[in-house]
């Protein structure tokens, strides 16, 4: 009658979909599965948790490599150089391969797209999978060197300078002059919070240009050569690797967390609609009992 109606009036029409309650099989699978996920992801905060001690030693020692160049920076007030408004800016921004550690990807995504805005000719590396593919999906042709692989571990020296070593030989050849580099990482504020920062590396010509390269004792004749320049790239993404680390694995912890204080909310819930649907399936059953049973009287 309400089809016919419909063709009547000149247009199809539907009944509306009313929801119907979950079986108690249903619930039962759903309940299952929340907490199998809660189980694992208890388990990936625990093991988060007993690593993060190591990586927060890993920061600090991978720091102390770090903390010469920025005082010769510092001191040699090389941000006054002529030559750092010169040229081509160089992002180096640091990751990692792995997942599930909350938005600490994404903010460091974030900030690189941001910086990009401001300065479209910038040219950017990616150590990580998780940076290079977020940073490919918008900003395709300023992605010019990718790594991956990294942040399965604590970071290391060796690991540093391979990378570094790469990164020196896309500079040597390529056409474009990198006055300023920046490596951008996520710094453990806390251990709740993670801030996106980074640390300049200039090459040896805007080192030389510094007004406060003369309180060092440098003879006349000679300058300032590369070496400093590849040894200051190769501290400074070991120490990034290390305080990025350190962040990545915080968050883990945290976001796991989350998730089981979420997964365990999730049961009581399905809980409670279980109990409620099974006594309302009891319910039913016997109204049938009995209903038939008069019907039989």
């Amino acid at each position: 009658m309400f089809r016919q109606a419909a063709l009547i009036a000149g247009k199809q029409t539907y009944p509306a979909q009313v929801r119907q309650y979950a079986t108690l099989r249903e619930i039962e699978t759903r309940l299952k599965s929340i907490k199998n996920i809660k189980k694992i992801t208890k388990t990936m905060m625990i093991v988060a948790s007993t690593r993060l001690s190591k990586a927060e030693r890993t920061k600090v020692t991978t720091g102390e490599f770090a903390k010469q160049e920025k005082n010769f920076y510092l001191n040699s007030e090389v941000e006054k150089s002529p030559l750092t408004k010169e040229g081509k800016d160089l992002i180096i921004t640091i990751t990692s391969d792995k997942g599930l550690c909350g938005s600490i990807h994404s903010s460091m995504a974030k900030k690189i797209r941001n910086l990009l805005k401001e300065n479209s000719n910038a040219d950017v590396i990616a150590i990580g999978d998780k940076i290079k593919q977020q940073i490919l999906r918008t900003h395709e042709s300023n992605v010019k060197l990718a790594f991956n692989g990294v942040g399965k571990s604590d970071p290391n020296f060796l690991e540093a300078s391979l990378i570094s070593e790469q990164i020196l030989k896309y500079i040597e050849q390529s056409s474009e002059t990198y006055n300023k580099v920046a490596v951008y990482y996520n710094d453990p504020v806390s251990s709740i919070s993670f801030e996106a920062t980074n640390d300049p590396v200039y090459n040896e010509q805007t080192v030389n240009e510094a007004p406060g390269l003369c309180k060092y004792e440098i003879n006349e004749d000679l300058s300032v050569n590369k070496d400093l320049f590849e040894y200051a790239l190769n501290t400074k993404i070991l120490s990034a690797m290390g305080n990025g680390y350190a962040a990545e694995i915080s968050a883990r912890r945290n976001a796991m967390d989350n998730a089981s204080k979420n997964a365990g909310d999730m049961i009581n819930k399905y809980s409670i609609l279980y109990n409620r649907t099974r006594q309302a399936v009891i319910t039913n059953e016997l109204v049938d009992i009995i209903t038939g049973a008069s019907s039989l009287d």
